[in-house]
């Protein structure tokens, strides 16, 4: 028997009787995308039942070298002509979820192997789980939340598209952070959102208004760090299918207009073998602690890449907003990597990424950067004074390119994640650097149509 998350995760067993029931008449079988989507089909559950449960589903290799657009670029090494291989997705039975939004259905998680059972190492999640095994190896155990921001607007996902996703219609018409009065307005949808995710077995703290008109933020308490990423990615296209059956619109992109953008504070704490604390003791942070931040902010600026992943992500890193825009340490809520908590809740936060970013990604940098730090006995230095902007500290990364040079020649990101990674995730970054710099913007149109 495999151990349920929570008692809200169905066994298998649960899943073959409501099956067999006629309970339950669909399977949404996923797997995430480079860009952190949940991509699969949708199988009839008898068809499930017999077929797919114990064997898993074939799927094609050429899903992980997608865009956005759902172009596929064959300058990826797994989709080189004549190499558009066939991949399996292994069911994780941990995963199975009621979706209550869509009734009849459930949804369960894969992992992507190839046909001799090794795994797909360009997995997103295969690229969290060789982290969490290598801290495992340390007898850590990793545990994460994370914080993600939206914003919401009066307006079917459809109408946005025909409106070219301008002067659309925002849930609020000023800012209402932490405002009951303002939240009230789109309570029924978010009254549904909280209550679908946590019935499909996420562990929802918190909805509250943010900074920017229109704009949300829900909080997830910890777990083991694949189990928050998993919630996590379901929470971002759950929230999307309750917003459009409600004819409304949300996005989770790093940065919608000129005002606050979107950010995803990913926080993160480590135990050991006996769930005892690894961060602190009787006289407050522990080496560990700070060695594992030292590694991390060693290593920001080289795996910025997997935190940002999107050329609109750096325009949250706009100097005077809240988002992070030198590499530093402390408990001011402006600096890249902050400190909170103590005792059991000792933890640090990681506030470079956007609500754009993959979660298997970003917290598979994290640990990286931690472990990174740990086997070097990195030393973390003294907590910055007075103004984080102005501060004389590096800075991360301000372009998608320049993120993207880093990572592509760091040895430390290839000796963490491997060439193969490393190589696949650079050239992700270049396909989406082409497909901008063909683009022919808004800006260029006004500036130049008529007065150049």
């Amino acid at each position: 028997m495999t151990e349920l998350r929570n008692a809200r995760h169905l066994s298998v067993h649960d899943l073959r009787r409501r099956i067999n029931e006629s309970d339950i008449d669909t399977v949404v079988v996923t797997f995430t995308d480079l860009q952190g989507r949940l991509q699969g089909k949708r199988l009839h559950a008898a068809y499930f039942a017999e077929h797919v449960l114990d064997h898993g589903d074939e799927s094609s290799a050429y899903l992980f070298a997608m865009d956005v657009d759902n172009n596929i670029a064959d300058r990826y090494a797994l989709t080189s002509p004549g190499n558009h291989g066939e991949m399996l997705l292994v069911l994780d039975p941990q995963t199975i979820r009621l979706l209550r939004h869509q009734p009849g259905a459930v949804m369960v998680q894969c992992d992507a192997v190839w046909p001799d059972q090794t795994p797909v190492v360009q997995s997103p999640r295969t690229i969290l789980k060789q982290q969490l095994e290598a801290a495992a190896n340390r007898e850590y155990a990793v545990l994460a939340s994370t914080q993600v921001q939206f914003m919401a607007f009066h307006t079917s996902y459809e109408d946005a598209w025909s409106a070219a996703y301008r002067d659309l219609a925002l849930a609020n018409q000023y800012s209402m952070d932490y405002s009951i009065l303002g939240g009230s307005r789109l309570e029924p949808l978010l009254r549904e959102i909280r209550n679908v995710t946590f019935a499909a077995g996420m562990d929802v703290e918190s909805v509250k208004g943010a900074r920017n008109p229109g704009q949300y933020e829900i909080g997830f308490g910890h777990a083991e760090a694949l189990t928050a990423a998993d919630n996590h990615t379901v929470f971002k296209t759950m929230a999307k299918e309750i917003a459009a059956q409600h004819g409304k619109a949300i996005t989770f992109m790093a940065k919608y207009d000129a005002g606050q953008g979107n950010s995803c504070h990913l926080q993160l704490s480590l135990r050991g073998v006996e769930d005892d604390m690894i961060f602190w003791n009787n006289q407050g942070r522990t080496k560990i602690f700070e060695s594992f931040v030292a590694g991390l902010l060693a290593t920001l600026y080289d795996f910025t890449l997997l935190y940002a992943p999107n050329i609109n992500s750096y325009k949250r890193f706009a100097a005077g907003s809240s988002a992070p825009t030198t590499i530093a340490w402390g408990r001011d809520e402006r600096c890249a990597v902050r400190l909170a908590g103590q005792g059991r809740s000792a933890r640090l936060v990681n506030r470079i990424p956007g609500g754009d970013a993959n979660p298997y990604l970003a917290l598979a940098a994290m640990i990286a950067g931690g472990l990174y730090g740990l086997n070097h006995d990195l030393e973390l230095g003294p907590e910055p004074s007075g103004s984080i902007d102005l501060a004389d500290l590096p800075s991360v990364p301000r372009t998608l390119r320049e993120a993207r040079q880093a990572f592509a020649s760091s040895q430390i990101a290839r000796a963490a994640f491997g060439d193969d990674v490393v190589d696949h995730y650079s050239t992700m970054a270049d396909v989406e650097l082409e497909a901008f710099d063909a683009a022919v913007t808004d800006w260029e149109l006004r500036r130049s149509f008529e007065r150049m």
